[in-house]
């Protein structure tokens, strides 16, 4: 079965807007994981960015405490991170490229670059009985030296896939690109996810890349909920104005 793990970033965006710095505020990200379990997703995706723009630190020490199925904690390869994840223990830990600029993770990991300090780190979390997965581009080189560094999992950017889905050529090159990576991947023995820029439009084309394990979501599904619980919550506002005296 394909597992769905959901990103909850997007929430922490929303209550940081309103409420940056306070400690406190709504949406509450870690409610909001309660509830995306209880609705059958069987993970929970936070990047904990090094400027913290949207998930802070509380919120990945309270989602340890709750999460009761999978913590998946994306992070930078940055000392700082790796010294919070030993402690946290989550699960499994993503490790992405980070830019101080971009909005959301525009691509993936560089690791064919960075194969000695990837794997130092991989190392210290597998010691600690933490997976380690890499966010890269479905290409052969990044497969391999994912392999080479030991990870246990790759997370397939599917960004360009989404970008690109309604151009017929180039959409099903990237497919073709995600598949032959997936491939390629299972071969040398890396399990496979695959994320970034899926929604409900595009996700049943990915059923063609094989030897997919889980699909991390975020974006879509809390763009969703605005519009199909919208509804709800103005009619639980109204119950409360009812009791107006004027």
């Amino acid at each position: 079965m394909l597992k769905l793990g959901v990103n909850i970033d997007h929430v922490a965006t929303l209550r940081e807007a309103r409420y940056r710095g306070r400690g406190r505020g709504e949406p509450d990200p870690v409610a909001a994981a309660m509830q995306c379990e209880a609705a059958g997703a069987l993970g929970i995706t936070a990047h904990l960015r090094e400027d913290r723009r949207h998930i802070q630190d509380r919120d990945v020490w309270q989602l340890r405490e709750v999460v009761q199925t999978r913590l998946n904690l994306e992070m930078a390869n940055l000392p700082e991170m790796v010294t919070l994840a030993l402690k946290l223990k989550p699960e499994i830990v993503c490790l992405v490229p980070e830019r101080r600029r971009e909005v959301t993770t525009e691509g993936g990991l560089n690791a064919a670059r960075a194969i000695r300090t990837l794997t130092e780190t991989r190392k210290k979390l597998n010691g600690a009985g933490i997976e380690v997965s890499l966010f890269i581009a479905p290409d052969a080189r990044q497969v391999k030296a994912a392999a080479r560094i030991g990870a246990q999992f790759v997370e397939l950017h599917t960004g360009a896939f989404a970008e690109n889905y309604f151009a017929k050529a180039a959409r099903n090159e990237e497919l073709e690109r995600l598949i032959a990576a997936a491939r390629l991947a299972h071969d040398t023995g890396l399990k496979v996810n695959a994320g970034h820029g899926l929604n409900y439009t595009n996700l049943p084309l990915l059923h063609l890349v094989p030897h997919l394990v889980e699909l991390n979501i975020g974006h879509a599904i809390v763009s969703r909920a605005v519009t199909a619980g919208l509804g709800h919550a103005v009619k639980e506002m109204l119950v409360l104005m009812r009791k107006y005296p004027g």
